[in-house]
C-alpha cells in the first residue's frame, strides 16, 4: 500500500476514536441521546471497515 491506501485506515481510526467519545459525551450528559448511540454504532461500522480493509 502507498499514499492514500495506507492513510485511509489511521483516518478511520482516529474517526471512530472521536465517535466513541463524542457519542459517550452526549449519552453521559443526556443532551441528546439518539445521536450519541448513532456516533456509538458509526463507529462501531468504521472499525468493522477497517478490520475488512486490513484482511
Amino acid at each position: 500500500m502507498s499514499g492514500i491506501e495506507s492513510l485511509a485506515p489511521a483516518i478511520a481510526m482516529l474517526a471512530a476514536f472521536a465517535c466513541l467519545i463524542g457519542g459517550g459525551v452526549m449519552i453521559v450528559r443526556r443532551s441528546d441521546v439518539r445521536k450519541g448511540v448513532l456516533l456509538l454504532v458509526m463507529a462501531v461500522v468504521l472499525v468493522g471497515n477497517v478490520a475488512i480493509w486490513t484482511v
